[in-house]
């Protein structure tokens, strides 16, 4: 019996030859991971964890490696400029760094700040860990072909007991090329002990850009630590992007995130954390916003690793048009994580009878003394809100958009950088149905 062809999308993406570093570990690692997903292809819904998320549109589609002439086009400053917000700033364009965009001169004393690709062509060493795992499971499929196949993204080292002072930006710019582009960016952060940083990661479009983007980040907190970490997603609404980012925090680290998905046709964020130290803490605060056919999938899974750790979660979720939105929490206190707290909630607005919100919280518990509750909600605006800003003569639409611009904000209360929230509640304004 013949084996069935791989899907185009699968095809294109084995089609591009490995890039070929010179270091053995990283190689051979390359390799493997490119073996696991020709093997296991692309998951579908029979996965649990893509059960809501279907990939034979995208999986027909057929993509190639960007030349210089798609990796060096002009890209206007304006695409990711946050007003206010200035520091060290990293920028990539179609998987590729751009020096002349970045601004990496005077870095404070203690940060390290440099593109993947740089960082392996001196000492590789340190990032032996972190690139040489391989990844077999079939729900990894696209963390193993963006493990192959990344050559470049961002190493950012902040050294024990340094506070860097301004954020560091990380910017991801997708900009439109004579043919459809894959590429794939690997990012390798630590906090060293007592270390405090404030990053803002931006995903965004120059133009109309038909792409696949996948993104995979490690995030190391050492004892102590203090992350303020911003995501802004705002691609393309014909562009795809899929995320990971893997989150580990040490004794009494801390990690506050923020995280606005606004564009995309296919978007997935799978975001994990483990804490495995005793006292720490990650809290996450998310909005996802799909419009028009958009389909934006949020997986979020901590585990509670260590004594007395604690996790909140809140996330809202607001579809409109023929709009989907996946959100799946997963919350576990293993064995020996006595006296942790943990929270989840997700409430979700449907603004048209075509969209669907599939929403899914769980819990699991494995220790003792532990304080945890999870929920989540699927409904519409409140009537009762509604006829109240009417009696006040506001227009209906208005009405809408006021109250779901409230509903949304919630999230962005607790955003220390006053200047950056104003701007994301700025843009969650814009995103709203006229």
């Amino acid at each position: 019996m013949s084996q069935a062809a791989p899907l185009p999308l699968v095809a294109s993406l084995l089609d591009m030859p490995l890039p070929a570093s010179g270091i053995a570990w990283l190689d051979a690692a390359r390799q493997e991971n490119r073996e696991a997903f020709a093997a296991g292809g692309l998951p579908d819904t029979r996965v649990e964890a893509w059960k809501y998320t279907a990939l034979r549109a995208l999986g027909k589609r057929s993509f190639a490696r960007g030349d210089a002439a798609a990796t060096s086009r002009a890209v206007a400053a304006s695409t990711f400029a946050l007003p206010g917000v200035d520091g060290p700033r990293l920028v990539f364009v179609n998987g590729v760094f751009r020096a002349d965009l970045s601004a990496l001169d005077a870095l404070p004393e203690g940060l390290t700040l440099q593109p993947l690709s740089q960082a392996l062509h001196g000492d590789a060493e340190p990032l032996r860990f972190v690139l040489s795992r391989h990844y077999r499971e079939v729900d990894d499929a696209f963390v193993s072909i963006n493990a192959a196949s990344a050559v470049d993204g961002v190493v950012l080292r902040v050294a024990a007991g340094v506070k860097v002072i301004a954020p560091v930006q990380l910017v991801f710019v997708g900009a439109a090329t004579h043919v459809e582009l894959a590429w794939h960016l690997r990012n390798v952060i630590e906090l060293g002990e007592g270390a405090e940083l404030g990053l803002i990661e931006q995903h965004v479009s120059d133009a109309e850009p038909t792409q696949l983007a996948t993104v995979v980040s490690d995030i190391e907190l050492r004892e102590g630590a203090q992350l303020h970490h911003t995501v802004l997603q705002n691609v393309a609404v014909i562009a795809s992007l899929i995320r990971r980012s893997s989150v580990r925090l040490h004794a009494h680290a801390q990690a506050m995130l923020h995280v606005l998905e606004l564009g995309g046709a296919l978007v997935r964020h799978d975001l994990r954390a483990e804490l495995v130290g005793d006292g720490a803490r990650f809290d996450t605060r998310g909005v996802f916003m799909p419009h028009g056919r958009q389909h934006i999938d949020t997986q979020l899974a901590i585990r509670h690793q260590a004594l007395s750790t604690t996790s909140t979660s809140t996330w809202r979720g607001v579809a409109n048009d023929r709009a989907r939105g996946v959100f799946r929490g997963a919350i576990v206190v293993e064995p020996g994580a006595d006296g942790s707290d943990a929270s989840l909630g997700n409430k979700n607005l449907l603004l048209s009878p075509s969209a669907e919100i599939d929403t899914k919280p769980e819990l699991e518990i494995y220790a003792d003394e532990v304080k945890a509750a999870h929920g989540a909600t699927v409904g519409q605006l409140d009537e009762r809100s509604l006829f109240y800003l009417r009696s006040r003569g506001i227009p209906l639409a208005e009405a809408r958009a006021l109250l779901t611009a409230a509903f949304c904000r919630a999230v962005l209360d607790d955003l220390p950088n006053e200047v950056l929230r104003e701007h994301l509640s700025a843009l969650l304004t814009a995103h709203l149905p006229a």
